[in-house]
C-alpha cells in the first residue's frame, strides 16, 4: 500500500507563500499521476492539481492556476505545491494523492494524511 506523508503546511498572511511537500514509498513513483487537492471546514475535498509521471504534464483547477505550481522529484520520490499569493479561500487542510490519470481527478486511488494551511488576513 502506499504511503505518502505531507509537509510543509502552516500558518501565513494573506499575499505570502508556502511550499508543501509530499514523500512517497511503497508504491512505483516514477510511474504514476500524483496530485494536491484541499478541504477546507464543512466543504468537500477539492482538486488543486496535478500532475503526470514524467512532470512533463500538469493540471490545475481554475481557483488556484497562476498562483500554484506542482512539481515533482522522481529521485526523491516527493511532490510538491508551491503556492504564491495565499488568500483566506485558500485556507484548508492540503492533501497528496496518487491518481491513475492525472487529467481525472476522480482516479484517485491513495490519500496522505493531509497539512494544514492557514492563512491569516
Amino acid at each position: 500500500q502506499p504511503q505518502l506523508v505531507e509537509s510543509g503546511g502552516g500558518v501565513v498572511q494573506a499575499g505570502g507563500s508556502l511550499r508543501l511537500s509530499c514523500v512517497a514509498s511503497g508504491v512505483t513513483f516514477s510511474t504514476v499521476a500524483m496530485g494536491w487537492f484541499r478541504q477546507a471546514p464543512g466543504k468537500e475535498r477539492e482538486f488543486v492539481a496535478t500532475i503526470n509521471w514524467s512532470g512533463g504534464y500538469t493540471y490545475y483547477a481554475d481557483s488556484v492556476k497562476g498562483r500554484f505550481t506542482i512539481s515533482r522529484d522522481n529521485v526523491k520520490k516527493t511532490v510538491y505545491l508551491q503556492m504564491n499569493s495565499l488568500k483566506s479561500e485558500d485556507m484548508a487542510a492540503y492533501y497528496c494523492a496518487v491518481l491513475v490519470a492525472y487529467r481525472d481527478p476522480r482516479t484517485v486511488t491513495s490519500w496522505g494524511q493531509g497539512t494544514q494551511v492557514t492563512v491569516s488576513s
